[in-house]
């Protein structure tokens, strides 16, 4: 198994029928689940699922505490921009405190529209976190950096 980083091609098309509305405020509750290396997530994911790719325990599970949750945490979105020519999106960092769990990579999908597929996101390895906190930074929300981005 393995996790890719891609803008999930479902999302692709559903953003060209209205289906995700990211305005802070007002848009839809945008989330994001934490996964092991046994996940299968890339272009192709199109919905959260506890084990996608047919694997077994594929979302983490917390260790200890009550760091984190199957189906991960809320996401706070930032209204849609445009940077030159460009469309961004942005979410605030989120963290997962007193935790111990190791991810490998993430699923970022859209709570409000039946767990639709956004983005997956690979963290390049094993992160481990014990009895501490795991921050996940997104980066800045600009034409070359921002983690959704349509030129």
């Amino acid at each position: 198994m393995s996790i890719s980083s891609a803008i999930c091609n479902s999302f692709k098309q559903e953003i060209l029928v209205g289906t995700h509305n990211f305005t802070a405020s007002s848009g839809n509750t945008f989330k994001i689940a934490l996964y092991t290396s046994s996940a299968n997530l890339g272009a192709s994911t199109t919905a959260y699922a506890t084990n996608p790719g047919g694997g077994s325990n594929t979302e983490i599970t917390n260790t200890s505490g009550s760091a984190y949750s199957a189906g991960g945490a809320t996401l706070t979105s930032v209204t849609p921009a445009l940077d030159s020519s460009t469309a961004v999106c942005d979410f605030a960092d989120v963290s997962f405190t007193s935790a111990s769990f190791t991810a490998n990579g993430c699923l970022i999908y859209n709570d409000t529209q039946s767990d639709k597929a956004v983005a997956t996101i690979a963290f390049g390895g094993d992160k481990t976190v014990s009895s501490g906190t795991f921050t996940i930074q997104f980066p800045t929300a600009d034409a070359s950096n921002a983690i959704i981005r349509i030129a």
